[in-house]
Formats: C-alpha cells, structure tokens, sequence
C-alpha cells in the first residue's frame, strides 16, 4: 500500500489533469451527436434511444450492486440471513421481463431503423416538417475513391472537383459511388453514416444538409499509405452560393478526360483541392466497367460474353498490352509478368479485323508446327506410366537415371 503522503500529492495532480482534459475537450465539437443532415439527425436519434433502451437494465443493476453489497456488509446484524435460500418468482420474472420487454424493443427500433436509414432508399422528407415534393430534383453526384483522394463528377453541370464537395442546403443529394483500386469507406459525419465504395461496383447513398456550413469528410477505411490524407470538405451552400461554387469550376482550365483521369488516378497524397470545367460523359461508366485505358473491355461486356457461352479458344489472343499503367509499373513489367495485357474491346471494326488477323496467324502457326510427342508426360512427383510395350535402353536408362 502507498505511503499516506503519496495520495496527499496525487490528488491535487489527479484534479488539475482532470480540469486540463475539460478544457481541452471543450473545444472538440460532437459532431455525430450535432449533425447538420436530417439522416445524420435521425441515426443520431436512433443511437440515443439505443443508448436509453440499454441504460433502463444497466442503471438499476449496478444501484442494485452498490444496494446489495452496502445491505449485506458484514457489519450490518439487522440484515436477515438466509443461508438456504435458492429461488424466488417474483424475482426470476423481473430478472427474465425486463430484458427481454428491452431486447425487443431494441429489435423493433433496429428493424425499422434499418429500413427507414437504408442508404439506397430515396428521402421522402427534407426535414422532421418539410416532406420531398414532386417538383424537388435531388443533386446527382458521382464520387470516386482514388488513391489517395477524392474525387466527385456533377454530371448535371458538367463539372468535377478532387477534395472538395458542395451541396445546396435543403435539396436532396444522391451519391453514386465506385472506387478506382481498393474498398474505401466515404463518410462525412454531419451529412449521413459512411458508406463502402468499391472497385467494380456502384454503391449509392440518399442525403440532405440542413444547415449552412463547412464541415469535414474523410475515408473511414485504411486504405494505403496515404490513407490518413484522404480528407475534404464538404460546403453547404445556399443556392446562389451553390451556383457560384460551380461557376468557379466552370471557369477552370483543366478538363477530365479519360487520359487525364489515369494520371489522376496515379497514387499520391494530401492533394490540394481542384476544379475541372468539363467531364468526360462517358467516363463514370468506364471507371465502374474498370475500362478507362483505351481499348479495353469494359466488365459489363465480360458479363454479357460470359452469359452467351464466351468466345471459345478464339478469345484467349483477345488481349492488348497495357497502354498506361496507374501503378507506376512500366507496360512491358505489367503485373502479369513480360507480354501480360488486358482482354481488349471487340466492339470496333478494326479491332475485330485484328483479332481475326491474329487468329488466322495463329491457326497457319499451328498447321506448319511439328506434330505433338506421344511421349506420356514426365514431372517430378508423377510415377512413370508403365505400359506392356517394351521400352528401348534408352528409355530404360533416362528412367533409371531419373528415378521414374
């Protein structure tokens, strides 16, 4: 036990660090608990009668601790001593209801939380009072997970910007999300709860912000190196602020294109943010078909080959080597080792006079090869196939030489 005099010059430490981590705290906003969006409000809300639900048990249970053990101390003589007692209705009901009323009131709220908060699901109200009307047109943004960066296309204006995001206050917002490389998680807590955005795929989240204001988003998914630079603001603007946050980028001197894009998409980290004054309109469908280099075959065309039986022996020489590499790796070291590429695109008339060029290359190759050997394959590991021809001393010899 410490010495009385150690308590006496710890408590004092104890207060002032107490009174340090306050003020300190004081300046941390809660954001989660004081959102500005009306799906953050509600998950908020969601959170809080969670929280509630489980302190209704968990409050009287630890006074019921600090009760049993201040009424049955050993000082206390008035306290009645039941040494064989073992069962109590009264108490097993109160013990068996009163979690039981509580886990399914937790799974009532969870249940219609879930569905009410789907993330798909469209807004059907702006605010707790103010209903979507049929005349409300949401903001379509598309958002892109790049290493490591954020990038969001307005494909209704035309526009792009990397590392900054804007909205106009009280108009639904519909994200449609996708990732260049790896799963990302795209999360600004005073909008709405994170959502994963996923190479290949089109991931989408319905969201609204109430109040004007700069607030904070970042990737809630380690995702690399510069995982922790991955950060941008997100404006909410009245709607004269909005137009004017999207002339601005109208009257930048960059333009997103696909060859723009792969440089973009090269990893690199805390980018300053950036404007694009016109996007390729066929580039978001690209980066979810994971067919932004040029000539290659877009996933939705893999599928639709794959659904009609594929292309057979003729669709192995359907490939082109990479002609831009976002990894950094040169195209004749591309990840496949030297010569690897990419299915290529068999929508174009050249393209497909190539392929078959190269398919009648190879069929002339074959005829003009020397026949295959007969010979049953040898490896190590695989017993030597014994048949009831007799074997020359050659044979014999290799066989004995090699142990098969």
């Amino acid at each position: 036990m410490a010495p009385r005099g150690e308590f006496t010059v710890l408590r004092p430490i104890a207060f002032i660090s107490l009174c340090l981590a306050g003020l300190l705290l004081s300046g941390c906003q809660a954001v989660v608990m004081d959102p500005a969006g009306h799906v953050a409000a509600q998950q908020r809300d969601l959170l809080v009668v969670s929280v509630v639900l489980m302190l209704l048990i968990i409050i009287p249970v630890m006074a019921l601790i600090v009760w049993f053990a201040w009424k049955y101390r050993a000082s206390n003589k008035d306290a009645k001593y039941e040494p064989d007692w073992d069962h109590s209705t009264h108490l097993e009901l109160v013990i068996w209801a009163a979690p039981l009323l509580i886990i399914i009131c937790l799974g009532a709220v969870t249940w219609t939380g879930t569905h009410l908060l789907d993330p798909y699901r469209p807004l059907d109200r702006i605010n707790h009072n103010r209903p979507v009307t049929a005349e409300v047109r949401p903001i379509e943004v598309q958002v892109v997970a790049l290493d490591w960066k954020w990038l969001f296309i307005y494909p209704e204006y035309g526009v792009a910007t990397v590392n900054e995001l804007a909205a106009p206050v009280d108009r639904p917002i519909r994200f449609t999300l996708t990732s260049s490389s790896v799963m990302n998680s795209f999360y600004i807590p005073a909008l709405a709860g994170q959502i994963y955005a996923m190479p290949g795929m089109e991931s989408k989240l319905h969201a609204v912000i109430n109040a004007p204001g700069e607030y904070r988003g970042f990737s809630a998914n380690y995702s690399g190196d510069g995982f922790s630079g991955m950060k941008f603001n997100f404006h909410g603007l009245d709607e004269a602020g909005f137009e004017a946050w999207i002339n601005r980028a109208r009257g930048s001197s960059l333009k997103l294109d696909r060859l723009s894009y792969l440089d973009l998409a090269r990893p690199s980290e805390h980018v300053a943010p950036m404007q694009f004054s016109a996007v390729d309109p066929l580039l978001w469908d690209a980066v979810v078909g994971r067919c932004v280099e040029p000539g290659k075959m877009c996933m939705s065309e893999m599928e639709s080959l794959n659904a009609k039986g594929g292309t057979g022996l003729q669709g192995i020489r359907n490939t082109l080597p990479p002609s831009s590499d976002i990894y950094t790796r040169s195209n004749s070291t591309a990840l496949g080792g030297e010569g690897s590429g990419y299915v290529m695109q068999v929508c174009t008339v050249e393209e497909a006079n190539e392929a078959a060029a190269g398919r009648a290359r190879l069929a002339r190759e074959s005829l003009l090869a020397p026949p295959r050997s007969l010979e049953p394959l040898r490896g190590a590991g695989l017993p030597r196939h014994r048949s009831n021809t007799t074997e020359t001393p050659a044979v014999q010899t290799a066989a004995r030489d090699t142990g098969f």
